[in-house]
């Protein structure tokens, strides 16, 4: 959790004013809303507190055990004694019973602290698995609330392409009238524009199914609509040397580790049903009958237990603890393998992303230039058509390029610092 905490005040806090109403949606407040509202994570949050209640009921066992107990008999014929002869009853026919005691484990060879520190670690392993569910869902958050920036920006370009091609269109078809061109260049134009407003519907839709996403996952109507902070502060993670250590601070990793810890908790339980076990009782058991001088029995017992034989139920029972160890040792290394794999991909995916930020950003000044040179010769009737409409597209695949390369930075260097545990 405070790793969690840490890295969003750290990397991911956008505004430190309170926002007002009608201000724009910001991701701090889209990640506050999710931890609040995701549906997944309201479901999550009951295993951990499942996992407490399990390891109260453990720690209970360093506890007396008081029971309470009563009945009434009935019985065809009483008990009876023979002495020289004569038969006497010891007791009613009917009578009632009661009892109250107090047993107690005073020691059986660490059996109760085994199941403890099991209890114990499977907490924690269910604290921590939480907390990798958390850092998850704020991936998806960051993922969907850059997705709708990066198809606010690529819907921008794609209706600069449409006034564009509607003005390179009415400039054409003025030609047409003049005799200048031909009307091949008027149909260039309107199945180009065709082409335009196809490629603005399809961003259109995942803009529409990446609000949908973002609501789901905060918890919020799919109806919901906002405008989205566009000043986000950008979220960088720098690619550091792969180690062993890069994955320490993992919520699944160390989740898994504490797993395998109260495995062998699990272990040293099951070894230890060989050994006896030493317990204490304090009892007062009543039995009514009027034909004794004491009817109520107060004892005290100091006695120890030991099973001899369970159907070698012990012995399935330590093996199948040894058998359940290995298979969480091997499901810890891979799940380090794959926390390793996933912080290597991230890395390397933010690298890239950040040297085709700098490629697009450059390639943008160029293709505008390039349509500004196309219209102008064409306008001069030096050019042809299809090299304006092929500049203009040019200018929206550079713009798209662009803003995919910066928004798969943010994504990126978010997935970086979840691959890392600092999400």
């Amino acid at each position: 959790m405070n790793y969690h905490r840490a890295s969003l005040t750290a990397l991911l806090c956008l505004s430190l004013t309170t926002p007002s109403w009608g201000a724009p949606l910001t991701l701090k407040e889209c990640l506050e809303q999710a931890v609040a509202g995701n549906p997944s994570l309201k479901s999550a949050a009951w295993d951990s507190k499942v996992a407490r209640d399990g390891e109260f009921l453990t720690t209970a066992a360093t506890l007396p055990r008081v029971d309470v107990t009563a009945g009434y008999t009935m019985q065809l014929e009483p008990q009876a004694v023979k002495l020289g002869g004569v038969t006497a009853e010891t007791q009613d026919t009917t009578y009632a019973t009661a009892g109250v005691a107090a047993t107690y484990t005073v020691y059986d060879f660490g059996r109760r602290e085994a199941r403890i520190g099991q209890a114990q670690s499977a907490t924690r392993a269910a604290m921590e698995n939480f907390q990798f569910a958390r850092s998850d869902v704020s991936l998806q958050v960051i993922e969907a609330f850059y997705r709708i920036l990066e198809a606010e920006k690529i819907i921008k370009a794609a209706t600069e392409e449409i006034t564009q091609i509607t003005e390179h269109r009415r400039v054409a078809q003025v030609l047409l009238e003049e005799g200048v061109v031909t009307r091949n260049d008027v149909l260039q134009a309107e199945v180009r524009l065709a082409s335009a407003k196809q490629k603005k519907l399809s961003i259109t839709n995942q803009y529409a199914n990446s609000w949908l996403w973002l609501n789901y996952l905060t918890g919020r109507e799919p109806a919901f609509r906002s405008e989205l902070d566009q000043q986000t502060t950008p979220i960088t993670a720098e690619p550091a040397p792969l180690t062993s250590t890069a994955i320490n601070q993992r919520h699944d990793v160390l989740a898994q580790r504490q797993l395998l810890e109260a495995s062998e908790f699990g272990i040293r339980e099951n070894r230890e049903n060989y050994l006896p076990e030493i317990f204490t009782r304090v009892a007062a058991d009543y039995a009514q009958n009027d034909k004794v001088r004491e009817q109520t029995i107060y004892s005290a017992t100091l006695g120890i237990r030991l099973n001899i034989f369970d159907g070698s139920a012990a012995e399935s029972s330590h093996g199948r603890a040894v058998k359940l160890r290995s298979k969480q040792l091997d499901t810890l290394r891979a799940t380090e393998q794959r926390a390793l794999l996933e912080v290597a991909t991230a890395a390397n995916d933010t690298s890239v992303a950040r040297e085709r930020i700098a490629v697009t950003e450059a390639a943008i000044r160029q293709s505008e230039e390039n349509l500004r040179i196309n219209q102008e010769r064409y306008q001069e009737r030096v050019g042809i058509a299809s090299e304006v409409l092929d500049a203009q597209t040019l200018v929206t695949q550079t713009k798209t390029e662009y803003y995919r390369a910066f928004y798969d930075y943010q994504t990126a260097s978010a997935r970086l610092m979840k691959a890392r545990g600092e999400l």
